[in-house]
């Protein structure tokens, strides 16, 4: 015969058990299906994301490059269409596919709801270039209508991304740059300002900025050839391959409409002991880097002196207004200074 109390300490631990898993809201099975369910959310936005994405360029998407987007076997995009089509937020046409309305506005919020994320990071938070589209990515898939348009308010409503993108209003507008053509048409000798780098592929993006090219940048185009496009900015000579240059867009403009230039060298061209007047930031300086490197006093017209250098050579300590600040070359390099007259003369 059992014992009773061994048998009433089972049936207690099998109804803890039951009560872990199944317990409303909070048990294992319900918070196992709360992750299924985001992860099926995300798959779906990413989707409508890719599509959209085609129906901008013109072109038609395919499982092959769903699968690719998505980063799934060719089998599970095909599912993956399939529940898009039960929702109808796709139809298909034959073979082809194409988003409904429906899909298009879902996309289209998504997108939105990406640009003013990646936006905000770049205006109002320390984060490096190359963590806002990752960081956007995933951000996206949580923000609710409500506090897309919150942020979007906080940041002056803003009709385009950091990268130049243009942002879909909340009606499903979207404002694209007018005469905007790739770096690669562009005709040599011709003044122009980039307007848009794709951030896409990331690896592209990444070499985009280490060469230090900015939304709202001069350039002149010096020549092309089909492997290197040559062109002037900055007052220094850039090389890239087309492939990479396809990934900017650039306006045209007449030489009479050419942007100020901050006169003026780079911090970094100072020697210790040499001191100078700063004339401003780089527009590639944003955000709390930004408000950070103003605090600290650097302001048209303030000096700025080298006070030493570390043994490595970065960072590079700065003397202003009575204060040792240290900064990274990357930093220096983007803040523009006019030596003093005794500097010039020497």
């Amino acid at each position: 015969m059992s014992n009773p109390l061994i048998a009433l300490s089972l049936g207690a631990a099998l109804t803890a058990l039951v009560l872990l898993i199944f317990w409303p809201e909070r048990g294992l099975y319900w918070r196992w299906k709360r992750v299924n369910q985001r992860t099926e959310q995300v798959l779906i936005e990413d989707a409508l994301k890719h599509m959209q994405d085609y129906a901008f360029q013109g072109k038609l998407p395919t499982i092959r490059s769903l699968a690719g987007s998505l980063n799934v076997s060719t089998s599970q995009a095909f599912e993956v269409i399939t529940h898009l089509q039960t929702l109808n937020l796709l139809e298909m046409q034959g073979e082809n596919f194409s988003l409904t309305e429906a899909g298009r506005k879902y996309a289209l919020r998504i997108i939105r709801a990406h640009r003013i994320y990646e936006r905000y990071l770049a205006d109002q938070t320390g984060f490096e270039e190359s963590e806002w589209h990752t960081r956007a990515n995933l951000i996206e898939h949580h923000l609710s209508a409500e506090e897309v348009e919150a942020l979007a308010q906080q940041l002056g409503n803003p009709s385009h991304d950091p990268h130049g993108t243009p942002i879909p209003t909340t009606d499903g507008k979207i404002v694209f740059y007018k005469n905007a053509i790739p770096l690669t048409q562009l005709e040599p000798n011709t003044l122009a300002h980039i307007v848009h780098m794709k951030d896409e592929p990331e690896a592209v993006y990444a070499q985009l900025v280490a060469e230090g090219l900015h939304i709202g940048q001069e350039i002149r185009l010096v020549e092309t050839s089909p492997q290197r496009l040559n062109f002037l900015t900055n007052g220094s000579e850039h090389v890239l391959a087309p492939l990479l240059a396809l990934n900017i867009d650039v306006v045209a403009v007449e030489e009479k409409h050419q942007v100020e230039k901050l006169p003026g060298q780079s911090l970094t061209k100072l020697k210790p002991g040499q001191s100078a007047q700063v004339v401003g930031l780089s527009p590639r300086i944003r955000g709390v880097e930004r408000r950070r490197l103003m605090d600290l006093g650097l302001l048209p017209g303030t000096t700025i002196e080298v006070e030493m250098e570390s043994v490595s050579g970065n960072p590079i300590a700065y003397r202003i207004r009575g204060a040792v600040i240290a900064l990274r070359k990357n930093q220096a390099a983007l803040i523009k200074v006019c030596p003093d007259r005794s500097e010039r003369q020497t």
